[in-house]
């Protein structure tokens, strides 16, 4: 497809979900990552890549909600509980004006450029929009990852089109080599008619097994383009990903 036929014109926002009560690490978008909060870091990481046209983290908390506003950033406060992020940026995005929405997870301070820039690009070649949503996914490197039940892995058909997603290591190998398995990287990229939609859907019974909001749109038929990346980032799920990720910042003091 060449450039001409393109949707070079996109408007893109990037909206950061952001809840206190985390069941694995409570108040861990609070806790301090070298300086910055965890939840900062992330919102810097967006504002700073110079993509989008607007960036706003989503929260139920008032606590959240002062530290960005506080440190020049902008923020919401949803009017009610969500059961997941999708859901919580769906109250927000239907009043904003956009073409593609952006979903960050809170606890991702470390994406990179690149692989956000990859996401916008797939629907700028995609004229026809056959994509509802994309997302990110890297090849996994060990068995210990591959194992690790924090580690969503997902399966894609030829084009890159997610099949399944699961915290079971998946594809099963009885060989027992993982070197065609895949992590998924929670962020997602929707167009916004598309996130309207999933904010009217139930949950699923998937969903609710796997605790795995992405089955939710499976189910209801929705394409995911999975977008390769080789740029290595990790979220905050638990306090040792946090000593690991301060651990990291200060062997890169240049990041």
């Amino acid at each position: 497809m060449n450039n001409k036929s393109s949707n070079s014109q996109l408007k893109v926002v990037a909206l950061i979900p952001a809840r206190y009560d985390s069941q694995r690490f409570p108040g861990k978008l609070l806790k301090d990552l070298a300086g910055q909060t965890v939840i900062l870091r992330t919102y810097r990481a967006a504002a700073n890549s110079g993509l989008f046209n607007a960036v706003y983290v989503v929260t139920d908390s008032r606590l959240i909600y002062d530290e960005i506003v506080q440190n020049g950033g902008k923020a919401y406060i949803s009017s009610k509980k969500h059961e997941t992020g999708t859901d919580r940026i769906a109250e927000f995005a239907k009043d904003i004006e956009a073409d593609i929405i952006i979903n960050i997870q809170g606890d991702e301070p470390f994406i990179h450029q690149k692989s956000l820039r990859d996401l916008i690009h797939v629907f700028e070649e995609d004229v026809e929009k056959e994509i509802d949503l994309a997302s990110l996914m890297i090849q996994i490197q060990n068995k210990a990852d591959f194992l690790n039940p924090n580690n969503v892995k997902v399966v894609v058909d030829n084009d890159n089109f997610a099949l399944y997603f699961s915290r079971a290591p998946i594809p099963y190998s009885r060989d027992k080599v993982f070197e065609t398995a895949y992590k998924h990287i929670g962020v997602y990229a929707f167009r916004k008619p598309v996130l309207e939609r999933i904010a009217q859907m139930p949950q699923t019974d998937l969903e609710q097994i796997e605790k795995l909001e992405n089955l939710r749109f499976l189910q209801n038929d929705l394409r995911i383009k999975m977008v390769k990346t080789d740029k290595l980032n990790f979220g905050i799920d638990t306090e040792e990903d946090l000593r690991k990720a301060i651990l990291y910042l200060k062997n890169n003091k240049n990041k």
